[in-house]
């Protein structure tokens, strides 16, 4: 599968005369939040090995972000809230065609990487009776193999969940059975696969002490849950307004972000870090951790550029690990933990979609914790019709 045979037609969004549309918001190009377009776009439909999705809930993630401030660019050297606010720096992001999550970001697209949906319309190829699964798609897609690491996301290389609808390959929809609202389940692709896949990678297992900065986030309060799940001690780093939700939601310890880490934990007392926050205090990780200590990371939201003295790197024994690939585990458990209530949802808020500036700039506050979920407005008589045609 090629990411130019995902992207499609850049005509794809104009609508044609008698054609079924669908709300959605629409990135045009790198910049600020002018860029988001709230609009009437043609209906999407399921080719072979395909199901067609109603989106009952999205989450708002980092990586939305990032992508449409062209963050991934390497001339890029600022945190995404600084890059915000610096409209040089931002200008020359834009400029750039490597802003994006693989290659040029492929304007203009719909954005929404989290989905929590029902399939209400299958491909040529796909059993019929899955229609009616509530479902959460698996946002980053192995696109040759699991031997391989080259992968593509959902949102960042094809049209993801800011939509009233999205299609997306049957392989890539899951089947959930829980009582949660759609809203607790849009808060679980991104985050908790990425978490996991941290926690995985890593190897975190039952005793050892796990260091998770930025743990209020999403990614961060995921984190928590699931290597307390596996049994580790964690102590969690975060402002000091949310200390007492990172204890009810498991951390062993707290400790107030800004906080010297070795004066704190003391060298060599972390046998793991999962880190998505790098910046200035990367420096200190390197120091607590013990040797032989696992380090992970999946972003660096205040900071891309690091220093490291190399001498903790190798004298210690340490094992750095980047983690986008999703490995073949990672979404399965997930879904088997929220069945059998082995971690719960961390909703903070839900907008309704077209409200998506007001929910991006409240994430962006960094005021919450856990997730901020959009909701799409219901179906309209018109998009019923279209579905019950499809499925004829």
């Amino acid at each position: 599968m090629s990411i130019t045979s995902l992207l499609g037609d850049k005509q794809r969004f104009d609508v044609k005369p008698g054609e079924t549309t669908m709300k959605a918001v629409v990135t045009m190009a790198n910049g600020g939040y002018e860029q988001l377009n709230y609009t009437d776009v043609p209906m999407p439909k399921p080719l072979a090995g395909e199901v067609l999705v109603q989106v009952l809930a999205a989450g708002v993630n980092n990586t939305e972000i990032n992508t449409r401030l062209g963050w991934y660019s390497s001339k890029v050297t600022q945190g995404t809230d600084a890059l915000e606010e610096n409209d040089e720096e931002k200008s020359c992001a834009a400029e750039e065609l490597d802003g994006g999550w693989n290659e040029q970001t492929p304007f203009p697209f719909i954005q929404g990487t989290d989905c929590c949906g029902r399939i209400v319309a299958v491909g040529e190829g796909v059993d019929p009776a899955r229609i009616g699964e509530r479902i959460l798609i698996r946002s980053c897609i192995r696109k040759d193999s699991w031997n391989s690491l080259e992968n593509i996301w959902m949102a960042s290389d094809f049209d993801g969940a800011f939509a009233q609808y999205v299609k997306i390959m049957a392989s890539e929809a899951f089947a959930v059975e829980c009582d949660w609202s759609d809203a607790e389940l849009g808060t679980i692709p991104c985050a908790y696969g990425t978490a996991e896949n941290m926690v995985h990678r890593a190897g975190v297992s039952k005793g050892e002490h796990v260091l998770v900065t930025g743990a209020s986030g999403g990614v961060g309060s995921a984190v928590v849950q699931l290597a307390k799940r596996r049994g580790a001690e964690v102590t969690a780093v975060v402002g000091k307004n949310k200390m007492d939700v990172l204890k009810d939601i498991g951390a062993d310890r707290v400790i107030e972000r800004d906080s010297d880490l070795v004066e704190v934990l003391g060298e060599k007392s972390v046998d793991v870090v999962i880190d998505n926050v790098a910046g200035d205090g990367f420096t200190q990780m390197s120091v607590v951790m013990k040797r032989g200590g696992r380090y992970a990371s999946s972003g660096a939201i205040a900071g891309p550029i690091v220093t490291l003295d190399m001498r903790n790197f190798y004298l210690k024994d340490l094992t750095f690990i980047g983690c986008t690939a999703w490995d073949e585990p990672v979404f399965p458990n997930l879904v088997s933990y929220i069945e059998r209530g082995e971690i719960r949802p961390m909703l903070a808020q839900t907008y309704p979609l077209k409200e998506i500036i007001k929910a991006q700039k409240g994430f962006s506050e960094k005021k919450h914790v856990g997730k901020i979920v959009l909701l799409p407005p219901e179906q309209t008589e018109a998009q019923k019709t279209y579905i019950a045609k499809l499925n004829r």
